[in-house]
């Protein structure tokens, strides 16, 4: 017999035996059990996540023999015919390949036929968003009032692109991304289920390269059972999706941390003339300054670490003299030429410009320690004019303190009769006032004229 892949075999039957959609699950069983069940449904999310399967899995609840029930038998010819599915009763249209609106012409009319030989004739188009707008048009008014023995099943990666009006007449479910665990543990039961020995680390591994996908990891699964020989290990996976060993990447980003941009090209250039994919090269550099990163800001012990990455302590000695702004800058340039090497004719140059970008950032001071350097030196530049004013400033003449002595005062003048307000009879004459010295006398005055060469105008 053919080889069926893993993602086909290990399939889930029932509602509970899907990986990581609970909250959906249990809302279409109670819808099922409280008879309930909406005439359209519209399921979205990524790939891999388990929408045809669910989409199947209502079908046969709704159609087995022993229905409708949320468990169904899974032994009947309809159970069976749907999980192939090649059942006369269920249809599935692949959306990509019946655009026009003529297809949704044929399907509505079609839909007023009942079914051959089960309770509902249901309709399950993958990828709707790819109908046209006539083709959309066409199937409003069936998807409003359908028969009562039609069910319209719709799934999409890209719902946003669906008209408001298809959005408005279906109930919508959002499928997640599973999560990595979630992923991980049923990695191992098809392994159990497969008679192979996997490394825990192997395994968690192949979860996260499955990036919330399900069938994604399972695809990677039987491909490195395949490269294994009966064993799944890690450097199995990582010949599998082609990842350099993370100590050499590291390499690269040490030698940026270091300033050294002529070893970090040098080194980007070896892994290149290995064999290594230049997009995929720059991705696994960026998974590891996101590394660095979750080591500065959560420490070493974070369990958020690549699986293909370095030793944490390679990684913490690394990540040690490196700033989290210049990480984040970092994690910025790699980020941008990922994106502009897509549509590069050369894309080499784009690359090797983030890299040398990466290592200039040794040089650059970090922009706290530059402002407070800033402020200490204004400081001081403040406290010297301050001085310099003090030392310029003339001292003021002391007055002198009163002769309190009552025995040391002169008897008293006799009084001008004809003036008792004015000096004594006897008194001598005032002096006349002085007259101030010109400025261009006074020494500080002069030494303003030599330096700027000045002259006084009106003295």
């Amino acid at each position: 017999m053919p080889y069926t892949v893993l993602a086909r075999r290990y399939r889930s039957r029932t509602f509970d035996e899907v990986v990581g959609q609970e909250a959906v699950t249990q809302t279409l069983k109670s819808a099922i059990e409280h008879d309930r069940v909406a005439h359209a449904y519209l399921f979205c999310g990524t790939r891999g996540v388990g929408k045809t399967t669910v989409a199947r899995i209502l079908a046969r609840a709704l159609n087995c023999q022993k229905g409708p029930t949320p468990d169904p038998c899974g032994q009947c010819d309809i159970c069976q015919a749907i999980h192939r599915g090649d059942d006369v009763d269920v249809l599935e249209i692949d959306g990509a390949s019946n655009t026009g609106v003529e297809d949704v012409r044929t399907l509505r009319e079609n839909a007023h036929y009942r079914p051959a030989r089960s309770r509902f004739k249901i309709y399950y188009i993958d990828e709707v968003h790819m109908l046209s707008r006539n083709a959309f048009n066409a199937l409003l008014k069936i998807l409003e009032e359908p028969p009562e023995h039609v069910k319209f099943i719709f799934s999409t990666t890209e719902p946003q692109r669906l008209p408001a009006t298809i959005l408005s007449r279906c109930q919508r479910f959002d499928f997640r991304a599973v999560p990595t665990d979630t992923i991980a543990a049923h990695l191992k039961a098809v392994c159990k289920g497969e008679k192979v020995k996997p490394q825990d680390e192997a395994i968690r591994a192949i979860a996260r390269e499955g990036r919330g996908s399900v069938r994604d990891a399972l695809t990677l699964l039987d491909q490195a059972i395949a490269v294994g020989d009966g064993t799944v290990t890690l450097d199995a996976v990582r010949q599998t999706v082609g990842a350099v060993r993370g100590e050499e990447v590291l390499e690269v980003v040490a030698a940026c941390a270091a300033g050294d941009a002529g070893a970090a090209l040098t080194r980007f250039a070896d892994l290149l003339a290995a064999g290594a994919d230049l997009r995929g090269l720059l991705e696994q550099l960026m998974r590891q300054v996101r590394d660095l990163l979750v080591v500065r800001t959560c420490g070493e012990a974070a369990e958020l670490l690549d699986a293909f990455g370095p030793a944490r302590d390679r990684l913490a000695q690394v990540a040690e003299p490196m700033a989290v702004p210049a990480l984040v800058a970092c994690l910025g340039y790699l980020t941008e030429a990922r994106s502009r090497t897509r549509y590069a004719a050369d894309p080499r140059p784009v690359a090797e410009l983030a890299i040398v970008r990466m290592a200039s950032l040794a040089e650059m001071e970090p922009l706290p320690e530059v402002v407070a350097r800033l402020e200490t030196l204004e400081q001081s530049v403040a406290a010297a004019a301050a001085d310099a004013g003090a030392s310029a400033r003339p001292a003021a003449a002391t007055p002198a303190p009163p002769d309190t002595d009552e025995k040391k005062k002169p008897n008293a003048p006799p009084v001008n009769a004809d003036d008792p307000s004015g000096p004594p009879a006897d008194a001598p004459p005032r002096p006349a006032p002085k007259t101030a010295a010109p400025a261009d006398t006074d020494a500080m005055v002069r030494t303003a004229l030599d330096v700027f060469d000045g002259r006084i105008l009106d003295a």
